[in-house]
């Protein structure tokens, strides 16, 4: 169940607010509890069971770290806590890679496959193993304390608005929420803004960019004209980028509605001047996650250029698997890994001296090249349709044949909200709150008026069971 579909939004959403506003406070967390094990098992099934091992280990694991902390053999629980939860990740999210790869080596001299049964990949089963590491190595730290109440644990582990696609939270970031919260009803309006902001990033934008670039990667990369397959890059750029950041939005409505805080996950990212920008605007979560649980542990840049350098290929090696148990996506985190270790080098110190429209382009191409990896199906692909992007093929589907006035609209308004349009809408607000009651209000009703009609759009879109896919949704 996503939040963009209709079953959700008419359905589950309702059922589980008047659940949780009708429970008792002191049974708020418990019922909290159970409607996010609803909304895993909708999709899941018998894996909530898969889920529920992780709650129960890790809560046993949290524990005993925090009893033990100080004293000898530390640091071996605390890596073998770790283990338990990557085996786990391991097995579900990469066997099926790793066989795969072993039987195409076997092949070559002849020798007898190993027979495999495909294992399947639960949903988030990357977001909540990462977030339980984080919080064994929170307790370890010193940084937080171990929950003592199993099903305040639950609810962090479980709690359904960033089960599934995140972002990336950690205990200690909402401990006091879980503990006890108070939900205010301007802070239940942000919550519905916001969510609806999400659902049309999703809906209007991301579903109608998502399916011109289908429709450029499914298509033989030769067929294509660089004009064509530039746009289906530009338009898969966009996709993920409203795909992602619109059910992120959503996450945080939908916290907010049940008292919760997330953190923000992106911050414009393609307004960023170079890779390293980029990553402190893209998925915010993750990359903090892996700058402090992996990056500075393994020294940072405290050790010396080259030993930076490896620090970060070592990060983004894994920050592509990560993503998926794929060759295409190894190589787009080792691109990204060439460039921040080149720009820690120094090609950062070079940008600053070029014209800032010129380290825009140089970042843009950049993300847009390793896009290609990320979408691609295989390398062989990637590189084709790199050629093609390069004009180095023969297509005749040129740029016209794909451009419609839906298409136009989404490329324009898509542009526009790349840029920091809200926080343009933001000083509005405070310049019209500034100017008295009666233009406060006035711009109340005309925003209040944009949010309705971007919800029967992005309604009539669900009614008529379009195109609505997400891209995270197995990450």
């Amino acid at each position: 169940m996503v939040f963009s579909s209709a079953i959700f939004l008419f359905l589950f959403l309702p059922l589980a607010l008047g659940v949780y506003f009708v429970a008792p406070r002191t049974l708020r967390n418990a019922a909290l509890l159970a409607i996010s094990l609803f909304f895993y098992a909708w999709g899941e099934k018998g894996y909530v069971l898969l889920m529920t091992a992780s709650i129960l280990m890790n809560y046993g694991l949290g524990r005993w770290i925090e009893t033990r902390r100080g004293r000898n053999g530390e640091r071996l629980l605390l890596a073998s806590a770790i283990a338990m939860n990557l085996i786990l990740l391991l097995h579900f999210k990469y066997a099926n890679f790793l066989v795969s790869n072993v039987n195409e080596f076997l092949q070559g001299p002849g020798l007898e496959p190993m027979h495999w049964r495909p294992v399947h990949l639960p949903i988030g089963i990357s977001f909540f193993t990462f977030e339980a590491i984080a919080y064994l190595i929170d307790i370890r730290r010193g940084q937080t304390t171990a929950q003592r109440n199993i099903v305040n644990f639950g609810l962090f582990m479980t709690l359904f608005p960033h089960l599934i696609a995140g972002p990336v939270v950690r205990y200690r970031d909402l401990a006091n929420a879980i503990e006890g919260r108070s939900i205010q009803s301007d802070r239940f309006a942000s919550g519905i803004r916001r969510f609806l902001i999400g659902l049309a990033k999703k809906v209007l934008l991301a579903n109608t960019l998502g399916m011109t670039a289908d429709e450029m990667f499914l298509a033989a990369p030769g067929e294509l004209a660089a004009s064509a397959a530039w746009l289906g890059a530009i338009c898969y750029a966009l996709h993920i980028y409203f795909d992602f950041s619109g059910y992120s939005d959503m996450a945080i409505g939908l916290g907010r509605m049940f008292g919760f805080e997330l953190c923000e996950n992106f911050r414009y990212p393609y307004i960023a001047d170079s890779i390293t920008d980029f990553w402190r605007r893209w998925h915010i979560s993750l990359s903090t996650w892996f700058r402090d649980y992996l990056y500075i542990p393994l020294g940072g840049n405290r050790k010396g250029p080259a030993r930076t350098a490896v620090n970060l290929f070592a990060v983004f090696v894994l920050c592509g698997l990560w993503h998926g148990a794929s060759w295409t996506f190894l190589v787009w985190g080792l691109f990204h890994g060439l460039f921040l270790s080149l720009e820690r080098l120094g090609l950062g110190r070079l940008l600053e001296r070029v014209p800032p429209v010129l380290r825009h382009v140089y970042a843009l191409l950049a993300v847009l090249t390793g896009w290609v990896f990320f979408r691609a199906d295989s390398l062989a692909h990637a590189v084709k349709y790199l050629s093609a992007m390069a004009g180095m093929t023969q297509g005749t589907r040129i740029l016209n044949h794909f451009i419609t006035h839906e298409l136009a609209l989404a490329l324009m308004a898509g542009t526009i909200c790349c840029l920091p349009a809200m926080e343009y809408f933001r000083g509005l607000r405070r310049e019209f709150a500034a100017r008295g009651r009666f233009s406060h209000l006035s711009f109340e009703i005309a925003a209040m008026s944009v949010l309705v009609l971007l919800s029967v759009a992005c309604t009539a879109r669900l009614a008529a069971g379009t195109y609505n896919p997400f891209i995270y949704f197995r990450f």
